[in-house]
This record gives structure tokens, sequence and C-alpha cells, in this order.
């Protein structure tokens, strides 16, 4: 499986054509969040429209929570808090944030994040052999780091080891991969400045191939 991940468009898609090229033919596209920036929701509707294959998205914590509506209408499939399947492969999905002292748009407190984690990660094991979470936050103390220390989702952190792929954004100056307690974290930086992240998934054998892009 053939995957394309971006986030951290915040409404400016100008840089996706060139990502969409670079990255070839791909079988998924994976959108971690903040596709606008405060708004409006419909903006969706444009970044959606620009992918001609099957699209997974989720809101971040910069974009409206009424954008979930808009999600449902457009050519994508609304990944936050639901489970999707595409071969053995399970995909469940976690947007906005775990609270930030910006007070932005979406943001959810760390509890509730954990018991729907809890659930979709359940249920995910019984739908696919490989797992994989889509996710706006990082886990905490993985890919999250900013001037001021580790900012990342404590409950997204308890994910790892319970599933084998987190795709996620949220933290721009922390792109790239790690490997931690059998879980590949792969923060795909900012789709605005050109970044995101090819992935080669052998649903078989669960190896990976994952090259960060930049264009």
């Amino acid at each position: 499986m053939r995957i394309l991940a971006m986030s951290d468009a915040h409404g400016n898609y100008t840089r996706i054509p060139a990502i969409l090229e670079r990255a070839g033919d791909v079988d998924l596209i994976m959108v971690a969040g903040d596709i606008t920036n405060f708004g409006p929701d419909e903006q969706a509707l444009e970044m959606m429209g620009m992918f001609d294959k099957p699209t997974l998205a989720i809101p971040g914590n910069c974009d409206l929570q009424s954008i979930c509506s808009i999600l449902d209408e457009s050519r994508a499939i609304n990944l936050h808090e639901r489970l999707w399947t595409m071969d053995n492969v399970a995909f469940i999905g976690m947007g906005g944030s775990n609270p930030t002292p910006f007070k932005t748009p979406y943001e959810i407190e760390e509890e509730e994040i954990a018991a729907t984690l809890d659930k979709l990660a359940a249920e995910g094991r019984q739908k696919g052999d490989y797992l994989v979470l889509l996710s706006h936050s990082p886990p905490y103390c993985t890919l999250d780091r900013i001037e001021a220390g580790n900012v990342g989702c404590k409950a997204v952190a308890d994910m790892l080891g319970k599933v084998d792929l987190i795709v996620c954004g949220h933290i721009h100056e922390d792109k790239g991969v790690m490997e931690v307690a059998g879980t590949t974290v792969v923060n795909t930086g900012m789709a605005s400045e050109g970044s995101a992240v090819l992935i080669e998934l052998d649903e078989n054998s669960g190896k990976l191939d994952i090259e960060m892009l930049q264009v």
C-alpha cells in the first residue's frame, strides 16, 4: 500500500499540486488536520477536491469544529473518532488537539481523547492485522518539541505500542520519523511549505519504507 500523508496546509494549498506530482501514483491519501486557518470550513471542499484517490481526513486544532460536517459532505472520508479499513489495514482517527495555552478552536481534554482512542484501537485490532492512527497531535515527547519543551498529547502517547503507525502533524518545528515502543511515528511537517511523507506499507509483513518529501 502506497500512502501519501500531509498535514497543516492552513488554507494554503499552493504546494499541493507539486506534492502530488512528486509522490506519483498512490493508493491512499491521509490529511492530518489544520486544513484551514481558523476557517472558513468550505476551504476543506477545495482541498479534498484536489485528490483523486481515497482520502482520509481529520480536523486540526486550527479548524473550526463545524468542519466535520463539511468533511462528511466532501469527497474525503471523515476519520475523526472513526474507524475505516482498507484490505487488512485498519485506520482510526483523532482530530483536534490536546489543550493549548492559545485556546484554539478545536481542543479536546486528554481524558476524552484517551477514552475515544482506547475504544477505537480495540475495535481496530479486531478489523485489521495492521493498525494506523491518524492524529493531528503527536504523542507526548515524540516529534512534539518546540522551544519551550514537549507539547504533544499524552493520550496519543498511550497508543505507543498499541498501534503500528501514527501519522500526525501539529508541531511544525519537529517533523520527522521515530520508532518508539514498536510504533512508527511520522510528523509530516507543513503542507503549506511543501512538506509531506510517502509511506510504502507491506500489508503482509508490516514493513515500512518512509520518505520525507519536500517540494
